[in-house]
Order: structure tokens, then C-alpha cells, then sequence
């Protein structure tokens, strides 16, 4: 890994564990094989390191777009993943409503049918 990519895995790792918790980065990245183990470099240096931990918008704000975005491509482990970072981040259970409920409209009954019924696993989960 040259220097540059190194810096933005290294402020990736960091930002990617305060959103999604130590134990779950931990796991994703010592489970990781020859196979995927470039993957999550990857996205630890770009997805997070190039993008979550560039200025201009919140965590808060990054969570609820996540969310949204999730919830509009369908991507239901994901979403789960985003729903437990997102209260990391504190979007409430009210304001994950508010995005589910308007991505109703955009993206149909069913993709926030099952945002719903996502969130609701990890609240429970959660013990929230």
C-alpha cells in the first residue's frame, strides 16, 4: 500500500469504527482472507477514509443519506449494518421514520416496507 492510500486507510479505520463500533470493523477486517482482503482495504481507504471523513457534512447527515440510499437500492444487510451506525451517529428512531416513510414515495411501499421491518430487528437487537 503506498503512503497516500495508507493515510486515507488509516483515517478510514478510524472513522469507520466510531460510526460501526470496534467489534464489528475488528471482525470485518481479521476475517477477511487473501481473496477479500483487498475489498476491505478498499473501502476502508476510500468508502471511508476518501468519503465519510471529508468535512462538509456531518456523520448524522452521512448516516441518514446511507439510509435512504440503502433503502432505495434494496440492500437489506447493508441497511442493517447503516441502522446501527446511524444511531452511533444519533438519527433517532423518529428521523429513521421520517426517511423510511419518504422513501416510500421515491422508491416504493416495498424497499421501505422492509427498511421498517429492518430497523425494527436491530431496535430489538439493541434493546431500544
Amino acid at each position: 500500500m503506498d503512503a497516500a492510500i495508507k493515510e486515507l486507510y488509516e483515517r478510514g479505520l478510524k472513522v469507520r469504527k466510531e460510526v460501526l463500533g470496534d467489534k464489528y470493523v475488528d471482525n470485518a477486517i481479521n476475517s477477511a482472507d487473501e481473496f477479500t482482503q483487498p475489498l476491505q482495504e478498499y473501502l476502508t481507504a476510500h468508502g471511508w477514509g476518501a468519503s465519510w471523513a471529508r468535512a462538509g457534512l456531518e456523520k448524522k447527515t452521512r448516516s441518514m443519506l446511507n439510509l435512504a440510499m440503502l433503502t432505495a437500492l434494496n440492500r437489506g444487510y447493508e441497511l442493517k449494518i447503516h441502522i446501527r451506525g446511524a444511531l452511533n451517529n444519533g438519527v433517532t428512531k423518529d428521523e429513521m421514520r421520517e426517511i423510511f416513510l419518504h422513501a416510500a414515495v421515491y422508491c416504493g411501499a416495498p424497499a421501505a416496507m422492509e427498511s421498517f421491518r429492518l430497523a425494527k430487528e436491530v431496535f430489538r437487537e439493541a434493546g431500544i
